[in-house]
């Protein structure tokens, strides 16, 4: 089966279009969908017209509340639903490199889930001051203490999933509406027993378009990390892995 790249997008004008071409470019077979929130600069426009050259590039433009978390279950349910496997997603801001999509690509035909990760041998991050790193790395111990995760970095958005994994998850019943999904997906994955692996990555700050992240948003991820550790998730044994032909 075909891989897709889920993108959740809010006004990504500047990054798209690029962001598209580079994706198509890492693997004859690898499909984008575009999960956008209805963004006021057009965003989906320019994905509509790449979609009209490329039969790999998908759009679901979404209506009433806006979210990361509501854009990446819906994408994820999409993906299940068409039968893409495996099923990777990212940001669209080119901190997530398209060129690591193959490592991804080949980790994932032993795992069930892949992460990117800035916390181990060879990974890292560029372009952010000091601050911001301090932020990152605070708020990634937080979740792994709070949620019991053995994880190096659980809040990164670059991931791989095997299409089974994604399947079996309750994914209409998660209450994350922003970034904290990527905490509560990983819960629900860690209670069902499957194999969760990390590979480096190189996080860069975006270059355009501006970021939407804010103190405010911080703490709302941080509590909602909290209620994601309140409603654990039932232990359900996951079935062996299997590799994935290509």
């Amino acid at each position: 089966m075909p891989s897709i790249a889920v993108i959740p997008t809010y006004n990504e004008k500047q990054n798209i279009e690029e962001l598209i071409s580079q994706i198509l470019e890492t693997d004859p077979n690898i499909h984008i969908l575009i999960v956008d929130d209805k963004s006021p600069d057009g965003t989906d426009q320019l994905v509509r017209e790449a979609a009209k050259r490329s039969a790999r590039v998908h759009l679901l433009s979404r209506e009433g509340k806006r979210g990361r978390g509501l854009a990446g279950i819906t994408g994820f349910q999409y993906a299940v639903r068409e039968g893409f496997d495996p099923i990777l997603e990212m940001d669209a801001d080119f901190s997530h490199d398209p060129k690591e999509i193959p490592h991804f690509l080949e980790a994932i035909r032993s795992s069930d889930v892949v992460i990117g990760s800035r916390f181990v041998a060879g990974g890292g991050e560029s372009g952010r001051g000091m601050h911001r790193r301090l932020l990152s790395r605070a708020a990634n111990k937080f979740t792994r203490t709070v949620l019991g995760l053995a994880i190096k970095d659980c809040t990164s958005g670059f991931r791989c999933f095997r299409r089974r994994v994604l399947e079996s998850l309750p994914l209409q019943d998660m209450f994350s509406e922003g970034p904290s999904i990527i905490a509560e997906v990983l819960c629900a994955c860690k209670a069902r027993g499957y194999s969760i692996r990390e590979i480096p990555i190189w996080f860069k700050n975006r270059g355009r378009g501006k970021s939407k992240l804010n103190a405010w948003k911080v703490l709302i991820v941080l509590w909602n990390v909290v209620r994601v550790s309140l409603h654990p998730q039932p232990t359900v044994h996951a079935r062996a892995s299997g590799s994935i032909s290509k």
